[in-house]
């Protein structure tokens, strides 16, 4: 059951987040998922650039960033600049389900690839493309990050204060909801290919994946005209709503509880808890006076560490949680008890922690089979024994610098 993709296979050309992100959640179900790179032109996750120094420290394979969104995958190398190497990835595309790619619209066209040329080789094949904007408009050839993304989608425009320029949040949302969406439309795909036999073309657009969480402020604008002013941690609705300091030991790291109180039962369960917000009444009494209501609640939580806290509202029924610190994740009691944290030694880094996937099949995580893969671990398990290339094609292709283990400085 924690199998389900296994006989389907991958070309997987992404780079980044959002590419690799997509093609691990597919790994992660068993399918077997063959990241291509170059030696020159390896995944940026590894590193922007290179540097003679940074080759010989083994920097490729120390990219916290890469490991985590590249286990259970294959990997080799292809110079796709190289005839051989061109030649080389459309027969692996021969003997795949689907090929994902994330770049900007104009790097497949100048090396000549792209799903009419897929489709050559293989009649069925799905393509997954995830440019930031898309594959058609005034925007396909544009190049963007996830920060890019994020800032066009809107959202910015929804956090922080008012008083404040459009907040960024820093963890380039645009990535991670692409790959989520990614992941998604590529299991549609991949079921009507198994379906009716065939394949097809499938256009991301990693900015309209972000839209769903910009809905709030979209639907407010289009139904008003008004465009939704940034409230910080309030909300129109729900009152106490915020991050509410804690209490902490000394040469611990800031503590915090999250409130959110949304029914009047929750309201009256929380006055019962806290005595100090005794004097406040319904909602739109709670709104007028929010100020005085987050300095009476923070004047009780401040006595209090911040997960007490969370317990006694919890068993009260209203919404509280204390905020991890990254400090605070590996050894999280609830994380632990998941199992969440599967420890895998990896090549260069040693032992390291990796994330279960956030769903299961039954009480258990789904097993995390392997590590991210080295640069070219996998060319001779892969071109050789898939595509029959024998030792001396190997070694000769090595030394034409089309395939190889270790990065290289570019030659232009």
């Amino acid at each position: 059951m924690t199998r389900a993709l296994e006989g389907i296979r991958i070309v997987d050309l992404t780079m980044g987040w959002a590419g690799p992100l997509a093609t691990r959640n597919l790994a992660d179900m068993g399918a077997d998922v063959i990241k291509v790179e170059s030696c020159e032109r390896f995944d940026w996750w590894r590193s922007w650039e290179a540097t003679p120094e940074w080759i010989a420290d083994d920097g490729a394979e120390k990219s916290n960033q890469f490991n985590m969104v590249n286990r259970n995958k294959r990997a080799i190398t292809l110079d796709l600049e190289h005839a051989e190497g061109r030649r080389l990835l459309l027969e692996l595309v021969a003997t795949a389900n689907a090929v994902v790619e994330n770049f900007s619209g104009g790097v497949l066209p100048k090396l000549n690839l792209s799903y009419d040329v897929f489709r050559a080789v293989r009649s069925d094949i799905v393509q997954l493309s995830m440019p930031a904007f898309g594959s058609t408009g005034p925007w396909r050839l544009f190049r963007a990050y996830g920060s890019t993304v994020e800032q066009s989608s809107g959202l910015p425009h929804l956090h922080g204060y008012p008083e404040d320029p459009p907040t960024m949040v820093h963890v380039a949302y645009g990535d991670a909801v692409g790959g989520l969406n990614g992941a998604a439309a590529l299991l549609t795909a991949l079921r009507h290919q198994r379906r009716t036999g065939e394949g097809q073309f499938v256009d991301l657009s990693q900015a309209e994946s972000l839209f769903p969480l910009a809905a709030h402020g979209i639907l407010a604008y289009a139904a008003t005209g008004v465009v939704p002013a940034r409230t910080a941690n309030r909300v129109p609705d729900a009152a106490p709503h915020g991050v509410y300091p804690c209490a902490s030991a000394a040469g611990e790291p800031d503590s915090w509880l999250l409130i959110e109180v949304r029914t009047e039962i929750q309201w009256q369960s929380l006055t019962a808890v806290i005595p100090e917000t005794g004097g406040f009444g319904d909602l739109a009494d709670r709104l007028a006076r929010t100020t005085a209501l987050d300095a009476a609640i923070s004047s009780w939580t401040r006595t209090r560490p911040a997960r007490e806290a969370m317990a006694l509202l919890q068993r009260c029924g209203v919404p509280a949680v204390a905020t991890n610190a990254m400090s605070d994740l590996i050894a999280e009691p609830q994380l632990r008890a998941r199992g969440y944290w599967q420890w895998l030694d990896r090549a260069v880094v040693g032992n390291q922690p990796n994330p279960s996937p956030p769903y299961r099949l039954g009480d258990d995580p789904i097993p995390v089979r392997c590590p991210a893969p080295t640069l070219g671990q996998h060319n001779r398990e892969v071109l050789g024994g898939i595509l029959g290339l024998p030792d001396e094609e190997l070694a000769a292709l090595e030394v034409q610098g089309v395939i190889g283990t270790r990065p290289r400085m570019p030659t232009s």
